[in-house]
């Protein structure tokens, strides 16, 4: 293929019909498993980062507040994507997060750590909108599917990474968790020319119609924010919990692997079954089984535990796809801001209230936190019922 077929075939329209390109696919989907495997590794070494820092476990939330905040900056970062275009954003992004991350080790305070956790949620906000909307228009006539596929690198991340932290933490110490950040390096040189290269946003396109779309934002807001909380609840205070019961540092880190890796089926069928069935079953139906997956765990105990939390990680991401796919129809005009408002805005909220629950588990336990993760999934159920299910036409 020459140059100028390459350029062309990066830069086709996000409702391309061709099929799916599923080696650039799969190029986009390492990116991002690198990226946020850096992102979300911190909860399977946060005992271990509080104890070196002499810091209270109370703490804990707020320092999954600080991670996580940054990523309501996806709807700038997705704004200013539409208007550049390009690919920059995604490898910046990604190399950012990774080379922030390899700070947590080495911070000597929490004057440090937490820049180094703000950064890298930023960092993270670069990396999303441009990826996401690289991997719709890759995604041909399979946006579903192509969509389930890209998020499967970044589950595979949040699972992943954070038992490998674990180990290194364990084996080496905290101070060569910069090793996490080499491969970050070396894929950004090697996967350039893969990337692709979104149009920027030509001065006379249609203009974003606010009043329109504030009713199902709105909605998709409320929505996205539940089920993350809920999501960034369990990763957060699972392994919390597990510490207080006397287990290890890798077992807690475990829980985190089952829950997030197992979850791929989820991130895979749901945007499948979407194609089929349709977007409004599947986010009914993963958010109340979420919700009575988790309550079982919470009364289960042995093995089962396992066995369950792997179900609760597929019912829990068959609904991301179709969020972002929700949010790039509800903005045809914009869809890296449509992804950053689904994603990102959504997640940074829910760091904020993730902070509160902190609180709250100081008070009350953690236990009680996480019964309160089972109100809130079950919400979010009925909260999807009001969300637009099909694509909106641009206005004008």
């Amino acid at each position: 293929m020459s140059t100028s077929q390459s350029t062309l075939s990066a830069t086709l329209p996000t409702d391309a019909t061709a099929g799916p390109q599923y080696q650039r696919l799969a190029g986009l989907s390492w990116l991002h498993f690198l990226n946020d495997g850096s992102a979300n590794y911190l909860p399977g070494i946060l005992p271990a980062v509080l104890i070196a820092l002499h810091q209270d476990v109370a703490l804990a939330g707020g320092l999954m507040s600080a991670l996580l905040v940054g990523q309501a900056l996806q709807v700038f970062t997705g704004w200013f994507a539409d208007h550049l275009g390009g690919r920059l954003f995604i490898v910046v992004g990604m190399l950012g997060t990774s080379f922030a991350a390899a700070m947590i080790g080495l911070a000597p305070s929490m004057w440090v750590l937490i820049p180094a956790l703000i950064v890298i949620g930023i960092s993270s906000a670069l990396f999303h909108p441009q990826a996401v909307a690289g991997a719709r228009a890759l995604s041909g006539d399979r946006r579903g599917f192509g969509m389930s596929l890209f998020l499967v690198g970044g589950e595979l991340g949040r699972g992943i990474w954070p038992l490998i932290a674990s180990l290194v933490v364990v084996y080496w110490g905290l101070h060569y968790l910069w090793l996490l950040a080499l491969p970050a390096l070396f894929s950004a040189a090697f996967l350039w020319r893969q990337l692709p290269i979104q149009k920027p946003r030509h001065a006379e396109a249609k203009p974003i119609v606010w009043r329109e779309h504030m009713g199902p934002m709105s909605t998709l807001v409320g929505f996205s924010l539940l089920r993350a909380l809920t999501i960034y609840g369990v990763v957060t205070f699972l392994p919390i919990l597990w510490h207080e019961r006397g287990y290890d540092l890798t077992q807690g880190a475990e829980l985190i692997t089952v829950l997030l890796v197992v979850g791929i089926i989820g991130n895979i069928g749901g945007g499948h079954l979407s194609d089929r069935i349709g977007r409004r079953a599947v986010l009914l139906g993963s958010s109340l089984f979420g919700a009575l997956l988790l309550a079982a765990f919470l009364l289960s105990s042995g093995a089962w535990q396992m066995v369950i939390l792997g179900l609760l990680g597929i019912a829990l991401f068959a609904s991301i796809p179709l969020g972002v796919l929700i949010g790039q129809d509800i903005f045809p005009e914009n869809r890296s801001l449509g992804s950053g408002i689904a994603m990102g805005l959504s997640n940074g909220l829910a760091a904020v209230a993730l902070a509160a629950l902190g609180f709250v588990q100081a008070a009350q336990g953690v236990d009680y936190v996480l019964w309160l993760l089972v109100g809130a999934i079950t919400l979010a159920g009925f909260v999807s019922l009001a969300l637009p299910v099909g694509p909106r036409k641009a206005a004008g």
